[in-house]
């Protein structure tokens, strides 16, 4: 069973529990043959987060592979950057059995090319018609081996980011029952840190709260324990750990974009001169110190194919997106959580400074955060803004509707959710007022 709904713009997504299934693993076998058929694939890394009927999904996508007369080599338990790491350092195509941050019924697929390069952009639609009539072979004549990567990986992450001090610091690691869970004390191990782990157990139904960082309610837990621990920052993780968002000693969080701004001045102070990536909705602040450090800015749209797409097309050394993705051209332009973790860390235990001073040099923005709508008709929707914004700034509807005034300071975006039925909504000003009320006139616009 395969539902053409599961196919997103960038990877699979869908219900696999419940009364109303959107997929299974007769589907997953099927994908894993239209997968081998459509990349030509002779060998591939595989690997899965702890969700429910990982394990079996895994495997029958496995199975099919190998039934197409691919070889598998499976990682089993991986986060999404552990993954992304094991494609690069064997050359090898990669496929990540996760939903990261969707719900506990959901399972997905992220998929890339031999050393962690993205995928083409029609790949979803491809693989989905391929698997409408694919053949499954008779026999299987691929073979099949277990590899662990974990200690490699994290070997890598040292290589990146060595310790430079030896100030001790308390950190907070709030793994959200998720893959950081897996990851985080073998990538932390050997460093100077008093660590405090939170919901570091394995657990595909999310027991403790959500493992998606964006919504706020999700954070609540670090922030207290920061506060009550006096840690010196905290880091919460997202389902499948390809994401870290990062919270100050006084209990708050650091914005997306102020932690790319950061690591984005540390990437030019060794690469000076080099482009940096940043998506449609990154808050200005970025481009405002990359050009200040000498450097170039590169748009992206917003999402990880796209992102790594123009890493590859400009030779970026890094880029950053507003949902705490941050990619690293050493870490083959892929996305990794765990490493922008360890950039903030060594950048504090240089510094005499707590974080909230070092993130307070680049956060000179009011910014809604992203706001969530369900609608019946985007399109309605941001048309119906367009109309009320016209005249009002420069219009771009290069991904979704993005709305800049650059002489009053401010930008609104809209887009549709590439992953999930929603409309999202990103608002900057240079004052909380203004923020405030451009968007609440978007969300009634919106809201009706």
């Amino acid at each position: 069973m395969l539902h053409h709904d599961i196919f997103k713009a960038n990877d699979i997504r869908g219900v696999v529990t419940g009364d109303q299934p959107e997929w299974d693993a007769a589907g997953a076998r099927v994908l894993g043959a239209a997968f081998v058929e459509l990349t030509g694939a002779t060998e591939f890394v595989l690997g899965r987060d702890m969700r429910i009927l990982g394990r079996e999904l895994s495997w029958a996508f496995a199975d099919g592979a190998r039934r197409a007369g691919a070889d598998v080599i499976d990682l089993g338990l991986s986060s999404t950057d552990q993954l992304w790491f094991a494609s690069g350092w064997l050359s090898l195509p990669g496929v990540q059995f996760t939903a990261s941050h969707n719900p506990s019924n959901y399972n997905g697929i992220k998929f890339c090319l031999a050393d962690a390069k993205p995928v083409p952009a029609d790949f979803m639609a491809k693989l989905r018609d391929l698997a409408d009539g694919v053949s499954l072979g008779a026999e299987v004549t691929g073979d099949y081996r277990e590899l662990d990567s974990l200690e490699a990986y994290a070997d890598k992450l040292d290589e990146l980011v060595p310790q430079r001090a030896e100030r001790e610091l308390t950190v907070v690691v709030d793994a959200g029952n998720g893959m950081a869970g897996h990851t985080a004390l073998t990538a932390l191990a050997g460093r100077v840190l008093d660590i405090v782990g939170l919901y570091l157990e394995l657990d595909g139904t999310f027991p403790n709260h959500p493992a998606n960082p964006l919504e706020p309610e999700n954070l609540v837990d670090a922030q207290r324990a920061v506060v009550e621990e006096e840690a010196d920052l905290g880091l919460v993780f997202d389902g499948d750990a390809d994401r870290c968002f990062i919270i100050d000693e006084r209990g708050n969080v650091v914005d997306p974009s102020v932690v790319t701004a950061m690591i984005a001045v540390a990437e030019l102070e060794k690469h000076p001169g080099s482009t940096i990536v940043t998506n449609t909705i990154t808050s200005w602040c970025v481009a405002e110190a990359v050009e200040q450090h000498g450097g170039t800015i590169a748009t992206s749209k917003v999402g990880h194919t796209h992102v790594k797409a123009l890493m590859a097309e400009t030779g970026a050394v890094f880029g950053g997106e507003h949902s705490a993705h941050y990619y690293f051209r050493d870490f083959w332009s892929a996305d990794t959580g765990m490493l922008a973790a360890l950039h903030v860390i060594e950048m504090l235990r240089e510094s005499e400074q707590p974080l909230s001073a070092l993130a307070a040099v680049y956060d000179g923005y009011a910014r809604s955060g992203e706001i969530n709508s369900t609608v019946d008709n985007a399109q309605a929707c941001i048309d119906r803004v367009a109309a009320a914004f016209d005249g009002r700034g420069e219009a771009d509807l290069g991904d979704g509707l993005t709305v800049r005034n650059r002489e009053e300071g401010w930008w609104i975006n809209l887009r549709p959710s590439n992953t999930e039925p929603l409309l999202r909504l990103n608002v900057e000003a240079g004052d909380d007022d203004t923020m405030a009320a451009l968007r609440d006139e978007v969300l009634n616009l919106v809201r009706g």
